[in-house]
C-alpha cells in the first residue's frame, strides 16, 4: 500500500477551496472539501490511476479530476505519493519547483 503525504502546499489550497465555498454555505464547503480529501484514498492502491498532467509532460506528475477541480500529485516511488496541489479547472496551475529537483 501507498503511503499518501499532503504538502503544505496542498493543504493551503484546500483550505483556501473550503473558505471560498464557505462564503455561499458551510455545508457545501464541507462537503466539498471532505469529498476532495477522501478522492485520494484511491491512490493507496492505484497510484497511477490518474492521467499525466498534460502542462506538466512527465509520467510521475499525475492528477485526479474530481468534480471541476484538478488533484495534482506525484509518485515518489512505488511506496509513496505526495499531494502537490488542487485547483479549480479554470485556473492555470502553478510552477512546481519540486518539479525541477
Amino acid at each position: 500500500m501507498v503511503e499518501i503525504k499532503w504538502t503544505n502546499f496542498a493543504i493551503q489550497n484546500l483550505n483556501d477551496i473550503g473558505d471560498y465555498i464557505e462564503q455561499h454555505s458551510y455545508r457545501q464547503a464541507s462537503k466539498m472539501v471532505n469529498y476532495l480529501f477522501d478522492s485520494v484514498s484511491i491512490l493507496e492502491t492505484f497510484p497511477l490511476s490518474g492521467r499525466i498532467v498534460p502542462e506538466y509532460d512527465t509520467y510521475h506528475v499525475r492528477e485526479l479530476i474530481r468534480s471541476n477541480y484538478r488533484i495534482v500529485y506525484l509518485v515518489l516511488n512505488d511506496k509513496r505519493i505526495d499531494i502537490l496541489t488542487i485547483h479549480h479547472s479554470a485556473q492555470l496551475l502553478p510552477d512546481l519547483p519540486v518539479l525541477y529537483n
